[in-house]
């Protein structure tokens, strides 16, 4: 199905989800602009171009808009993709890894949006789609700085959306389960020091480990973004994967069901 040549900006377009997005909407007619923080090493195997920016920069960031515009005429849609994941229970992971986690996934997110939002409104049109993840919805054990900055992303794209709507301007979450990515692979791991955790740690090693191998492929995650590109009125929150709405309803409604199911998954993790 060809597209009327919009434009797509993705982050963090070299890897993981980001790359597969990306050259899904090329191969679907969209003009496709990638960001990586060292696209010399890419460019080169893919079929759309890239564009230096780093999210954790914020002079990069402040000149990313003049750069981009330098290449297009206009934005249709934005695609904030790049962040990474923090493990670690939270009381061992320290407050620097935490303060870099939202440095990157929240704030480097939200200066990329701010710079971009004057050619939005300028436009009187847009879209801005925040990959988020399921836990942002749901807390879970071993990721408690990265569930925090995506609770962040949240709570900030959901005001944003009221703000933006007298523009014409889209503001969507697409918010994943885990899915096969180089996340984990590319995760900082904070380094279990205190021995009272000991024993949970090694089951929650153990359990993210499993969770990390067993999951799907992201197709889900990919058919859902390019849903939410085409959508001309698309809602705010895209929860992807196999039982999210149980996860969220459990959540909501039976907390204690969903508390005690993780944990014995957990406890039986080896």
């Amino acid at each position: 199905m060809k597209s009327d040549k919009k434009t797509v900006l993705v982050t963090g377009a070299s890897s993981g989800i980001g790359l597969l997005v990306a050259s899904r909407l090329h191969e679907n007619g969209y003009e496709v602009i990638g960001t990586s923080r060292n696209p010399e090493k890419h460019q080169g195997k893919l079929p759309f171009k890239l564009l230096q920016m780093d999210l954790d920069d914020p002079q990069s960031i402040a000149s990313f808009g003049k750069q981009l515009f330098g290449h297009i005429k206009q934005l249709d849609v934005l695609i904030n993709n790049a962040g990474y994941l923090v493990n670690g229970l939270a009381e061992e992971t320290p407050i620097e890894f935490g303060k870099q986690q939202f440095e990157t996934n929240f704030w480097g997110t939200i200066r990329l949006t701010n710079e971009l939002l004057p050619y939005f409104r300028e436009q009187k049109h847009g879209k801005i789609i925040t990959i988020g993840s399921l836990l942002g919805l749901v807390g879970l054990p071993n990721v408690s700085y990265y569930a925090a900055s995506k609770h962040a992303l949240e709570g900030y794209f959901k005001s944003l959306r009221f703000e933006l709507s007298q523009f014409n301007i889209k503001v969507v979450m697409v918010e994943p389960m885990s899915f096969k990515t180089n996340i984990g692979e590319s995760a900082t791991v904070a380094e279990g020091t205190m021995g009272d955790y000991d024993q949970f740690r090694e089951k929650i090693i153990a359990y993210t480990r499993k969770t990390f191998d067993d999951a799907p492929e992201p197709t889900p995650v990919i058919n859902t973004l390019l849903r939410t590109v085409r959508e001309s009125n698309p809602k705010f929150s895209y929860p992807v994967g196999k039982g999210a709405s149980i996860v969220l309803l459990l959540q909501h409604f039976a907390y204690k069901v969903f508390e005690k199911s993780i944990l014995k998954s957990i406890n039986a993790s080896k």
